[in-house]
């Protein structure tokens, strides 16, 4: 398996490869100083600088089980990360000082996949199973106070906060299939923005509040899978058509998490290829 870590440009429409390697890469996010990009392989966390593209290992303590589901937080000083050494096989959310170090440990109960920080830094949202539910849930990082934010029995994942902090993005087909939503942090006014035939995933709003990119699946997909031919398309922020960017051969890892350049011209995805593609 062939992966290439790539960054696409609003303003031209294209795609350029910033890295090619045949490890399994997945979920770049953007640092908010624009320098470098993190993504995930086989359990660990590795750096990308811009200006000299290799992974780089960012040092995670003991910490060599994490999943797709980590970020950067938006003063770009703490990573947030989804890993599962100390808890089984449920994903716990920790926190750590961006350059590398130990992790904090900051969501008692499990499972917990981190997906987005507020514009302040001072909370993260994430998706949770409680109860045998699924839900959305925000937390206080000074607190540690958990919060779910949905209530309705169905299937969530996703969240991204909007730059604004006034909205927190996610996907859940609690409409009957797996459209985009958004809810303010505080639990009210949930609202669905799409309502596709295909299966949408993933949404990130713009830095600029200006657009959500999602990952959209075709008819039928059940769940988020990895090796799918996918599209990623981009809708404007406060509802109407999307427009596709680019058809790919991904699905899960190839933006799971907020991926957007800090001035929202470009955004980082991984883009795969089976063994008998070119």
């Amino acid at each position: 398996m062939r992966a290439t870590l790539e960054i696409f440009d609003l303003a031209t429409g294209r795609a350029q490869v910033l890295l090619d390697t045949d490890r399994h890469i997945e979920a770049p996010n953007w640092a908010p100083d624009g320098s470098h990009l993190l993504v995930n392989a086989a359990g660990r966390l590795f750096r990308v600088d811009l200006a000299d593209p290799a992974l780089v290992d960012v040092d995670t303590g003991k910490h060599g089980q994490l999943n797709n589901d980590h970020g950067i937080s938006p003063d770009g000083q703490w990573v947030a990360l989804s890993d599962k050494t100390e808890t089984g096989d449920k994903s716990c959310i920790y926190v750590m000082p961006a350059s590398g170090g130990t992790p904090r440990r900051v969501t008692d109960k499990v499972p917990s996949w981190y997906h987005g920080w507020t514009p302040d830094g001072g909370s993260i949202t994430y998706t949770c199973v409680r109860d045998g539910r699924f839900g959305i849930a925000t937390l206080t990082l000074d607190t540690l106070t958990e919060t779910v934010v949905t209530t309705a029995d169905a299937h969530f994942d996703g969240p991204d906060y909007t730059p604004d902090g006034a909205w927190i993005w996610f996907n859940s087909d609690q409409g009957g299939s797996s459209d985009l939503w958004r809810i303010r942090p505080d639990g009210t006014d949930a609202q669905q923005m799409t309502h596709a035939t295909r299966v949408e995933w993933f949404p990130h709003p713009s830095p600029d509040g200006r657009h959500v990119l999602y990952l959209s699946y075709p008819p039928g997909t059940e769940n988020h899978p990895f090796g799918l031919s996918v599209e990623l398309r981009l809708m404007p922020a406060e509802g109407g058509p999307a427009r596709v960017l680019l058809p790919l051969f991904g699905g899960q890892g190839t933006l799971n998490v907020p991926c957007w350049a800090p001035d929202s011209s470009r955004f980082a995805f991984v883009r795969y290829y089976q063994d008998d593609q070119e």
